[in-house]
Parts: structure tokens; sequence; C-alpha cells
């Protein structure tokens, strides 16, 4: 395949079946000739591609292969060449790294010689790691948990790959993979951020919501203000500073101004005068950032004012109001931050595109799926019909949109969740719709909620490719990750997604913990707690993976415990089998101790596990 610079799009391909004569032998009976080039002044985190290279070919082969500068690399002596130095020019003449999409990557044969390159910024890191997972079969399942291939003779076949990423801006909020709202959290160490950062590196996640992702790996994009700054978090214009002098600045709600569960009058002239200074301030003060959040509070209370009303009414939503003003934010900053973008949210009484005014090119729109069902993709069923025609909307208005996405739920961690089947088709939608980048919310919380682990890897490889085949995906994380014991666990969230389908719920992303599961039948129950024992014998001779599969099953154990008067007088009365526990209340018990020996965190947002444990205690 030829290479293409600079593309939008995806090409991605490894030459077809060669022959051994074409094969790159890297390493033999672990031994290597090989040795890895940098450019003669490399940068931090073109050091950081090549040590990362040989540590892990070290440990796949048993060679350590030298790292040497370009003004020192004889032709005679094969090599793996890194970054965009001269020795990368030469050997692939129509490489030009200022013509590639952000974190776009290279991986080319040149004669006996590799290159790994890319993006100036990400690109070279990105090649390795691909070069590392895709060619060399290095698996990081989690922070901690890496699978490393042994080969000691090491043969690649000749690679002709270059692909640019169609989500420039890739995020998820998972424990280990994402800062969360854990950012004091006090058991958290520097040692265990920088891990949980360089993790976050290694599946090219570059979104704001991680760990700091070291700067010599990358680093993260940096979004300043997170979202909800009108002066909600991290607030632009608190009331606490500018109220008692500026009451007009703030929403007029029942002929009163008020900042209580309110926002901003958008139209003031003021006002916005006002948040120019503060946001180019801010700016000012943090020159690596790349966008900047002015976004309405977390509720709802938009300025009910003559000239707000009318704007609104015009425009045919309150996001007519809110992208007026702030464009003209926007406009206001853009000579002395050309390359800053502004964001903003589509949000609850703002998801409604406006009929007439456009997104500023520096604007980009997040739009937000706070309301949709995950039991059906977004792309069809009636329960996400009204989201379809804002996102459709939206993405006819704005070339570029960012996509806040609810893979959880947060009112009940511990419980099932089974948005299996459309964490893909929903990042291909968005893609589909102008979206240059997804926020995944995951379970920042809790670090034994339903299959945490599997879900932040999965949803980090199809951020970086949202065409990547899922089932193919889940497959190898599940029989890598839990051995023998995978098959049967696809088996489960297949069993899991046919029953969220059949029963017809609206799965949100905050679904009370009232509901218990309701959705799932005594024959449900029953068949994935089969499914569960099977898993557990196939890997029984196995410590480790008996170890995961049964901390996995915790939250179908939740279900059996908080169902259990229910499920047992269902078994009773229809004479059907009940497989959950004879003897509940030592369930129980059994159940919070593997909770707190995983470190569980919160069941529910905001509530201590230990109000969860004395629920269950008291038969809740």
């Amino acid at each position: 395949m030829r290479l293409m610079f600079g593309c939008l799009g995806v090409i991605l391909g490894v030459a077809g079946a060669v022959r051994a004569g074409e094969m790159l032998t890297l390493s033999r009976d672990g031994h290597s000739e090989y040795v890895i080039v940098l450019p003669a002044e490399p940068t931090p985190v073109e050091q950081t591609a090549a040590s990362e290279l040989r540590e892990h070919v070290a440990k796949i082969t048993g060679a350590s292969l030298p790292i040497v500068a370009e003004t020192k690399a004889s032709a005679d002596v094969p090599r793996i060449v890194l970054g965009a130095g001269k020795l990368t020019r030469a050997l692939l003449p129509d490489f030009n790294p200022d013509s590639l999409s952000r974190d776009a990557i290279v991986i080319k044969t040149a004669g006996r010689d590799l290159v790994l390159t890319g993006h100036p910024r990400r690109g070279t890191l990105y090649a390795v790691y691909t070069f590392l997972e895709d060619t060399l079969g290095v698996r990081w399942w989690t922070a901690t948990e890496t699978h490393l291939p042994k080969l000691p003779t090491l043969r690649v076949p000749r690679l002709d790959v270059a692909y640019a990423p169609k989500l420039v801006d890739r995020a998820t909020r998972y424990r280990q993979l994402s800062d969360g709202c854990f950012r004091s959290h006090k058991g958290i160490d520097q040692r265990e951020q920088r891990r949980m950062g360089i993790f976050a590196a290694r599946l090219k996640l570059n979104g704001h919501d991680h760990w700091p992702i070291p700067p010599e790996y990358g680093g993260r994009d940096k979004l300043l203000g997170w979202v909800h700054t009108f002066f909600h978090i991290e607030g632009l214009l608190p009331p606490a500073k500018y109220f008692k002098d500026h009451p007009q600045w703030y929403s007029l709600i029942g002929g009163k101004r008020q900042h209580r569960r309110g926002q901003l009058c958008l139209t003031n002239k003021e006002m916005l005068a006002e948040m120019i200074r503060v946001v180019s301030q801010r700016l000012r003060d943090n020159p690596d950032a790349t966008m900047i959040s002015v976004s309405q509070n977390d509720w709802h209370g938009n300025c009910q004012c003559e000239k707000c009303r009318a704007l609104d009414e015009k425009e045919g939503t309150p996001a007519g109001s809110l992208i007026h003003f702030v464009n003209a934010v926007a406009a206001g900053i853009e000579r002395e931050f050309p390359n800053v973008m502004v964001e903003t949210l589509a949000y609850q009484y703002t998801r409604k595109p406006p009929r007439f005014v456009r997104p500023r090119h520096n604007v980009v729109v997040r739009l937000c799926t706070i309301e949709c069902s995950f039991s059906q993709p977004l792309a069809e069923g009636k329960q996400n019909e009204s989201f379809r025609r804002d996102i459709e909307g939206w993405s006819r208005i704005a070339p570029r949109l960012l996509i806040w996405n609810y893979v959880k739920n947060s009112a009940d961690y511990l419980a099932p969740h089974p948005n299996y089947h459309v964490l893909a088709p929903n990042l291909r939608y968005f893609a589909e719709h102008n979206a240059i980048g997804v926020f995944e919310q995951g379970d920042a919380f809790c670090r034994v909620g339903d299959f945490v682990r599997f879900r932040a890897w999965l949803l980090a490889h199809l951020l970086w490719n949202p065409d990547a085949d899922e089932k193919k995906l889940t497959n190898e994380f599940m029989c890598g990750y839990y051995g023998k014991a995978g098959p049967c666990l696809v088996d489960y969230f297949d069993l899991m997604s046919e029953a969220v389908r059949r029963s017809g719920i609206y799965l949100r992303h905050h679904r009370s913990p009232a509901k218990k599961p309701d959705w799932l039948t005594l024959d449900d129950m029953n068949r994935a707690t089969q499914l569960f024992k099977r898993a557990a014998a196939a890997v029984a001779d196995d410590p480790t993976l008996a170890a995961r599969v049964r901390r996995d099953r915790l939250p179908l154990d939740h279900v059996w415990l908080r169902r259990y008067g229910q499920l047992r007088e269902e078994a009773c009365k229809s004479g059907k089998p009940f497989l959950g526990p004879e003897d509940r209340a030592a369930a129980v018990e059994e159940f919070i101790a593997l909770a707190l020996r995983h470190n569980v965190g919160q069941a529910v947002r905001g509530v201590p596990f230990a109000k969860t444990a004395e629920a269950l205690r008291r038969g809740q």
C-alpha cells in the first residue's frame, strides 16, 4: 500500500502474504544486529519512543538494541529509525511531517531498515506503540497487567502503514485511565498517577480527562475550565465577585435577577466585555492551552430577559443566545490567540441546534447524550429519535463537534449495564457527524463495576479507530485477559445485551438503584450464573485468572442479593431452578469482603460503599 500523508481519513495496511526472504529478522536466538536511531536533536517524546521500543523488544526477544543518534548510525548496520530527522527524510523522500494530521503515524520498511515516525508531537511514539501492538503482539490490558510474547527469534513482514485518527481528541473516564474526579484522592500517589498516565499514552488516549500524561509521553490536550464554567466549576464570572455590583449580568428569572440555579444574561454587552477580558487572561496564564470552555452551568435557569428571550425565540432554541454569545467571545480573543478553540455545550436545554446562527470557525460545540437510551444504538430506534434530530442538525451547521457520551450507570455502578452492543456503533455515528473528539464518561468512581477494565481497553481502541472490528477486539481482550474463561464471558455479554434489548427498557446513564435491574428475568439470571460457573471452572487451575473471573462476577452477584426474595419466590412458584446463593447473609458478607479487597470505591456516585454494605445487610 502506498503512503499517503496529511489524510484525514484512514489508510491502514500491511503488505500481504510475504515470502520468508522478505521478512525483517529483528532478532535471532536473542541477539540482534539492529540499532534504534534517533534524530540528531530528538524531542523528549522521540526519546521516550526509543526507550519504550528498546524496553519492550528486550522483554520479547532478550536482545537489547542500542540507541544511537543518526549522525553516528552506520549504513552498514540495519536500523529502526525513529522521528523526523534527516535519515527519515532520506529513506522516505515524500515524507513531510508538517503535512500530517494530528497524531498521524507512519510505519514503513525501507530496504532492511524500518522507519517509525509521524506527526511531530506524538506521532513517533504512537507509531512505536502501534508497531509493538499490531506487529509484535504486545497487549497492555491494564496499567499493571501486560502480555508480552516471548520471541527470541523475531521476524516481521515488510510494512507500509499510514494512519490518521478520525477522532483527534480521545478521552475516557475510567479509574485506571482517567483522573475522573480523583484529583484530590489521598490514596493516589505520584508514582501511581504516572503509571496511569503512561498507560493512557500506550492506548493512544490524549484527552483532557486523564491522569496527567507525562510531557515526555506526549502530554494531554489541555482544555481550560473543564465544563460548566460560567460560574459553576472553575467559574469565569463567579457571583461572589460580580453579582453585588452587576446583578444584570445574571439570569432574569421570574422577574428577578439571580444566580442560584441560574446562568448568565447572554445579551448583556458589559458582561461580554468582562468575559473576553477574563478568558484572555486565563489563556495568558496558560500558554499551552489548546481550548477553553465557555459553557453553561450544570442546571437550567437560562435568562428570560426581553433580549435573551427574543433571540431564543427567533433561533427556536436557548442555544441561539448561547452560540451568539460564545461566537462573540471567540471573535474577541482570536487576534491574540488564533490557535485556541472556544468550547461550549449543547446540553439539556441547549441541545437543540439554532435555526440561523452558526458556530464560528474557532468555536467547537460539545454535544451531550445525557438523555439517551443505551439499550439501542443512537443511529436507530425510537428511544433516541430526538437526539438523532439534534446531532444531525448540529452536524449541518458545525464543521467540528465534540461529544460527551455516557457509558455507565452512575446511580448504580455495581449493576450490569449491558450497552456493549452500542459502544462501537455509537462511536462510528459520532465520527460520521463531524465529531473530532469523544469523551466517554465511564465508572471513574468504581473499581469493580461491570467489566470496567474491558470497557476501558475496548473504548480506547475504538476511539483510536472507530472502524475497528469490535467483535474481534472483544474476543481478543476476553481470551487474552481471562484465558479459557473468555468464551463464556463473551456469551455472557451476548446474553445480557439480548436481555436488555428484549425488555425494551430505556437504559439511562443514571438509572435509579430502586429499579434493581428489573429487566433481568429469573431465566436470564440463571443462565448468566451458569456461564460464570463455566468460566470459573475453565480457569480453576490458574489463581490469577480465577481471581479475575471472581472479581468481575460481583455485578451479577449484586443483582442476586438485591432481588433475592423476589427471584426466590418466583422460582418456588414456577418450579424453575434458583441458582442464586443458598444463604443470603453469608453471600452478602462474601460480597462485601471481595468488594473491599478490590478497593471498590463507590457503588453509587457520591455515596460511600459502607452505606451500600449496610443496605445489603438490611436486605435492601
